[in-house]
């Protein structure tokens, strides 16, 4: 039999799940026709021909061409005929490129399957029962993967789908374009020729187009040299221990950031699939003469950071095969795009203000549209937006680049709920911020008075929520302390003062929204961003028929806290904000009684989990968590259910 020359590059992804509604997300290198295949355990297939469509009243199947051999298909196709709920139901998805016989996924891509099933598979479950959550994969962090971890758990439990969790839900960070490690920018310089990604010109940058920046000016960890640095920018310049200075792009770690659309689209490319790493070159980079193409870098930190990078591609073939088997919605948070991203209205006017920086910001926006975004809510996004995409995609740098990138800029559709019981709603944390109206200087709040207004509608009525928030509502006092003395003077970046009480308006609005009467008794908040997890139980003080509030911070699936720093505040913060510490009283949190659920083998006074993981809760009929779990690679961390129910016992006394 002839070898295919398709390629299935990344996916395929399950996205949003219905009853009546199945969305998946693929990267190919063919254009190709596609048929999907459900088979629900003990009936017969239902086979649908998705005929390729821009027509939004047909939604089956839509490709984009991002480069001569890269594209990507979004599926969504309405059923004929419902799905059963509660069981197993295969899928096959069987390509059609020109000039070539039908192939099906299974044969090019033999491990997607788990061991005992023919075929990938999903389970529409009638209640959210289970979710898996976590935020934060950087590929070259020294630690286990989460999506690891949660392929293992559906391999054990792969004769029990229905006891599989219902959603994956990615809270943020899934790249990082702004913290790459040289083997990895190395390895996306080597992969992108063979995706066919047009060259992009660049404006106002010392680096003419994207050829000259992939190839003999990559200025491999000495981006700095590039990156904006105008006077407007200037008022952002942080000096951080006489070592490091940050102007616009505020990571520390920016000597590697991602500029280029073509970078930033071979990075999720090499981050969800074992496929380009075929191909890719990780070998230290050829300098001219006798300089270093990886500038003050040693050899002996290259290959350290090789080792990591060649440790997360291990298991690159279970992050792709857990992503094909459960609906994986997702949301943005700055890494997506840049440090710091929005952080305060400064920010953001010396950010946009800039030719280059804006378009290093649009790049990244624009590949979450594509990898991220679009399936999270199709309908959000208009044929026109994905028109001027496809068009952009065509001459990089053209006007209409810039154009579609405005568009990107003020588009207001990010946040997306879907129908499941409880409802799930995710919110978009980042792009509708609240400007500081005494100082632009000082952090933004992180959703404005219109979107915390709309959310208010989108709970009215609802027994219960669970509400995706990137960023903890409910965060630990003493750093938020800590970051509000920064901002004091002046110097917010420095410590990413960006929390839901750094700005008063939206502090206080979010707070009056939980005591509303009319909107759910159970909340459950997912969070991450933080790079640790811990769990809160949270109610409202003399009110007798208090919401339960649950505050679930799952950070992060690949990173971790300094181990040392994070003991040291864990520890003060137990002993100045215990719940009836006074120093409470001079939170914004006062009138909320926050207790911290102790997790299984913490130590006195321990409540914050360090480890690399993902989090698993696990619901009752009322939406309420009747365990909160981290999963870690040697071990499983409990949230633990005495702390639970003593909660529980509270309310009812």
């Amino acid at each position: 039999m002839q070898q295919s020359a398709l390629k299935v590059l990344a996916g395929p992804v399950l996205k949003k799940l219905t009853c009546d509604k199945v969305t998946l997300w693929l990267v190919t290198n063919q254009s190709i026709n596609i048929k999907l295949s459900l088979t629900p355990e003990g009936q017969a297939a239902q086979t649908y021909p998705l005929e390729q469509t821009n027509d939004r009243e047909i939604p089956q199947h839509r490709s984009i061409k991002v480069g001569e051999h890269l594209y990507i298909h979004l599926l969504h196709l309405t059923l004929d005929t419902p799905l059963p709920t509660d069981c197993w139901i295969g899928y096959q998805l069987a390509f059609t490129a020109e000039n070539e016989a039908e192939v099906k996924l299974t044969e090019l891509l033999s491990d997607i399957c788990y061991p005992r099933r023919s075929t990938p598979g999903f389970v529409v479950h009638n209640k959210l029962r289970k979710i898996l959550h976590g935020s934060c994969r950087k590929p070259h962090h020294d630690s286990p993967d989460g999506l690891v971890i949660a392929d293992n758990l559906l391999a054990a439990l792969q004769d029990s789908p229905h006891q599989w969790p219902s959603l994956l839900m990615m809270t943020g960070d899934q790249i990082y374009a702004d913290d790459v490690a040289t083997p990895m920018l190395a390895a996306i310089h080597s992969v992108i020729p063979s995706l066919g990604i047009d060259n992009e010109i660049f404006a106002d940058s010392t680096v003419a187009d994207s050829h000259a920046l992939h190839g003999e000016t990559a200025l491999y960890n000495q981006r700095m040299q590039i990156l904006p640095n105008d006077s407007q920018s200037q008022k952002l310049k942080i000096p951080l221990f006489k070592s490091a200075e940050k102007p616009v792009f505020t990571t520390v770690h920016a000597n590697n950031h991602l500029v280029s659309f073509a970078e930033v689209m071979a990075m999720y490319l090499l981050c969800w699939s074992p496929e380009c790493w075929a191909t890719a070159n990780t070998d230290i980079p050829n300098g001219n003469g006798e300089q270093s193409a990886i500038g003050e870098q040693s050899a002996d930190e290259y290959l350290g950071e090789l080792a990591l990078i060649e440790q997360f591609v291990s298991g690159l073939s279970q992050v792709r095969r857990v992503m094909a088997h459960l609906p994986c919605p997702m949301m943005f948070d700055d890494h997506d795009v840049t440090d710091d991203w929005n952080l305060t209205a400064d920010w953001e006017q010396a950010a946009y203000g800039n030719v280059f920086s804006r378009r290093i910001i649009g790049n990244s926006l624009m590949a979450y549209l594509l990898c991220q975004g679009w399936g999270n809510a199709p309908q959000n996004f208009s044929d026109e937006l994905l028109q001027k995409v496809q068009l952009s995609l065509q001459d990089l740098g053209c006007p209409e680049h810039d154009e579609t990138i405005t568009k990107l800029l003020e588009f207001e559709q990010w946040h997306y709920q879907w129908p499941t019981s409880p409802k799930l709603l995710v919110l978009d944390t980042r792009t509708q911020r609240w400007w500081s109206e005494s100082n632009a200087n000082k952090p933004s709040g992180l959703m404005d008075w219109e979107s915390l207004t709309e959310l208010q509608q989108a709970l009215m009525n609802e027994p219960a929520v669970v509400l995706v928030s990137p960023a903890p509502i409910f965060g630990v006092k003493l750093i938020e302390a800590i970051q509000r003395v920064f901002t004091r003077i002046g110097k917010p970046l420095v410590v990413d003062a960006e929390n839901w009480m750094a700005h008063p308006g939206s502090a206080n609005y979010l707070l009056n929204l939980f005591t509303h009467r009319k909107t759910p008794q159970n909340f459950v908040i997912l969070s991450g961003d933080v790079h640790y997890s811990y769990a809160y139980h949270v109610k409202l003080k003399r009110r007798r028929n208090s919401p339960d509030i649950w505050q679930i911070t799952s950070s992060g699936l690949r990173n971790t806290f300094p181990e040392g720093l994070l003991n040291w505040l864990d520890r003060l913060n137990r002993w100045l904000y215990a719940p009836y510490s006074p120093l409470n009283m001079f939170t914004k949190r006062r009138n909320m009684r926050v207790t911290p659920l102790k997790p299984s083998h913490a130590s006195a006074g321990e409540r914050l989990v360090n480890g690399s993981g993902i989090g698993l809760v696990e619901l009752d009929d009322e939406g309420k968590p009747t365990r909160i779990s981290q999963l870690l690679f040697d071990q499983q961390i409990q949230f633990e259910e005495a702390d639970i129910a003593n909660s529980a016992q509270m309310q009812r006394q």
